[in-house]
């Protein structure tokens, strides 16, 4: 009897010291199963929080904004994210101080606009015809929607009067419903890898990169923070009778982020959060890098360009913004011309329309009259009292 009693004693204090371990097991909070984020970023991520005896797991999402929310309500997990959108919800954010960056900018996530119209060479072309423009999007709550917002509030004279945007299941369906009308853009945000499928799409289909490079882009800053910057990335790799291809655009830094010690009550496990905070912010930026070597040598090939090198870019944009504009005035001014020729078409129609109606209103009306004349009750005659003979 004593064994047994031992035995469910020892039983209890090993299922007890189980349950305690798990409860300080976390969550890092990615983004799309298929995304960069979660199958490769994250996975070193737990690998080396594990060596230190931190329980992590990765939690897939639906992209930064979702993984702001998670974190500021359980202060003990990890987020990542792009830096614009990241910078745009913490500006939102009703609990200032709940949520710290932890690393920043060891690697770019880059925006990326692709068509098959061959007279958009640049933003400022894009930005000039973007109201003429059919544009899609991946789902409204991802990444690449929230990014492009930011840019619909930096251009608002342009990409801001974008009325044509369509959000497709991925980013790969956006991308083939663009490329296949001769009038339409697909936007979305990636890590430059011509190996992925996005990359590849663009090429079987005849698409190709609009540069993302603008001087409001780049100088655009939220909470005091700039958050774009124009790199040369790698868009297909080299072939046999071809070199690889390169695009230049706006990237924004990658973000790792949790909440802030001071959130977490329990002393031990703001204890180890601490500890997961120190262990993370030591670590080197090529331990935190997928350890695929190709993806390693395409991020190494990504580089910021030079003042001098942007500045040509930004001014060449401008420039054919301006030469855009007296075609978008052209159009205006041909749609307004025709509108005045129709006007004393529509005048006519519309008083052709109203004395037809009068017409017919009065037609109703006068059969209506007849009507009622028609089923009038009787109106009841009052009789005389009659003399009745007395008895």
């Amino acid at each position: 009897m004593v064994g047994k009693r031992c035995l469910a004693a020892m039983i209890f204090v090993l299922g007890t010291a189980g349950a305690a371990d798990q409860s300080f097991a976390g969550r890092i909070h990615t983004g799309d199963e298929t995304g960069t984020l979660h199958a490769r970023f994250c996975p070193e991520l737990v690998s080396i929080l594990a060596q230190s005896e931190l329980a992590y797991t990765c939690q897939t999402s639906t992209g930064t904004a979702a993984n702001v929310r998670e974190v500021t309500a359980s202060p003990s997990e990890l987020g990542y994210g792009q830096l614009d959108i990241f910078a745009s919800e913490l500006a939102n954010l009703n609990g200032a101080g709940a949520i710290i960056p932890l690393r920043k900018d060891d690697a770019r996530q880059c925006l990326f606009a692709v068509t098959k119209r061959r007279d958009l060479q640049s933003f400022g072309e894009l930005s000039a015809l973007a109201a003429q423009l059919k544009f899609h999007l991946p789902p409204e709550d991802s990444n690449s929607s929230g990014t492009f917002k930011i840019l619909q509030e930096i251009d608002a004279a342009g990409v801001g009067q974008a009325a044509a945007v369509q959000h497709e299941a991925s980013a790969e369906d956006a991308i083939r419903a663009a490329l296949a009308s001769e009038n339409a853009v697909a936007f979305f945000v990636e890590f430059p890898n011509p190996n992925d499928t996005r990359f590849a799409l663009v090429r079987e289909l005849g698409g190709h990169f609009v540069p993302i490079i603008d001087r409001e882009i780049l100088r655009h800053h939220i909470g005091g923070e700039k958050i774009y910057f124009a790199q040369e990335t790698q868009v297909s790799n080299a072939e046999w009778l071809t070199s690889a291809r390169k695009a230049v655009t706006a990237c924004t830094p990658m973000v790792l982020f949790t909440g802030t010690p001071e959130k977490i009550t329990d002393a031990k496990a703001r204890q180890d959060h601490e500890d997961m905070i120190a262990t993370v912010r030591a670590l080197r930026t090529e331990m935190l890098l997928p350890q695929e070597s190709t993806f390693a040598r395409i991020l190494a090939r990504t580089k910021e360009l030079s003042a001098s090198s942007a500045e040509k870019l930004m001014q060449a944009s401008e420039r054919a913004k301006e030469r855009a504009r007296p075609y978008i005035q052209d159009a205006k001014e041909a749609t307004d011309r025709a509108i005045e020729a129709a006007k004393p078409a529509l005048n006519k129609a519309k008083e052709y329309g109203r004395k037809f109606y009068d017409q017919a209103r009065e037609g109703l009306k006068g059969l209506m009259d007849s009507e009622s004349d028609e089923t009038e009750p009787p109106v009841a005659q009052s009789e005389e009292p009659r003399n009745e003979p007395q008895q």
